[in-house]
């Protein structure tokens, strides 16, 4: 599957190395394309996954604000999801997810 900001791929990866949360795809840390994410300033907590990075995404010459994040997941979060998914990057709706 592939991330794709502005006609650009800033993750791929195959479907079964995936995690699904919530409708969103979670992509693992190392099928982000190199400098297509920048730490982003904006904090976020989740109840029963844990506190989030934000990154802002880089693609055809434009910056995307907080239009990925990872979580680090809480102590039975994991176990909830059935996967591990710590480090994993999920993007918003700018971000288009396709097969």
């Amino acid at each position: 599957m592939k991330a794709i900001l502005n006609d650009t791929v800033i993750a791929e990866a195959d479907r079964d190395s995936l995690v699904r949360i919530e409708g969103n795809w979670y992509f693992p840390p190392e099928s982000i394309v190199p400098d297509a994410l920048a730490v982003s300033p904006t904090d976020y907590h989740c109840p029963w996954k844990g506190d989030a990075q934000y990154f802002d995404a880089r693609a055809g010459g434009s910056t995307h604000a907080d239009a990925a994040w990872s979580p680090d997941p809480l102590p039975g979060a994991s176990e909830r999801v059935g996967e591990n998914f710590a480090g994993y990057v999920a993007f918003d709706p700018s971000v288009d997810i396709t097969e």
